[in-house]
């Protein structure tokens, strides 16, 4: 009876533990994969135009004006980011050929801090772009306007619900 008495509230704590482990957590993230696949606002691989005969006014496209490859922090990370300035002046960041591990709660953030910085900075003094898209492939996210890119350093992968971050990536001129 009295070995009942207390199996029973230390059953019952082992699996509010458990279950409050595996929402804040999520280890099966680990394991998962979602893909996005969308397109690049400049490609990676340079396309020669065809030789054109005519005189045509020249037409404003996107650029990229800065870049780096992933550094990881907390996961393993590859690809390029790289920062887009588009027709009209405004920006984008996109990413090509991301790898990375799921995450519970991931966001991208625009840093002022150098890649190189210590990973809590990070943390701190970042416009946020949302959440991820997904931890593998090509995705681009739009910068608001309003946003200094004069003052961006890099840009980083977040995991909020631990302050921890997975990647950062210098964006430095192209």
């Amino acid at each position: 009876m009295r070995l009942r008495r207390f199996l029973i509230p230390v059953s019952v704590f082992l699996v509010v533990a458990l279950g409050v482990g595996l929402y804040l957590f999520q280890p099966w993230r680990l394991l998962t994969v979602r893909e996005t696949n969308e397109a690049l606002l400049v490609p990676t691989v340079s396309v020669t135009a065809p030789a054109s005969t005519s005189v045509e006014a020249p037409v404003e496209t996107a650029r990229e004006v800065a870049m780096g490859q992933w550094r990881s922090l907390e996961h393993a990370t590859t690809g390029k980011a790289s920062l887009i300035r588009l027709p009209g002046g405004a920006h984008s960041v996109q990413f090509a050929g991301l790898d990375t591990s799921d995450g519970p709660d991931l966001y991208v953030y625009l840093s002022p801090h150098a890649s190189g910085s210590s990973e809590k900075t990070f943390g701190e003094g970042f416009t946020s772009l949302g959440k991820l898209k997904g931890n593998r492939g090509d995705q681009v996210y739009e910068i608001p306007a309003g946003v200094d890119v004069s003052a961006i350093r890099s840009v980083v992968i977040w995991c909020q619900r631990f302050s921890a971050g997975f990647a950062v990536a210098p964006l430095e001129q192209a």
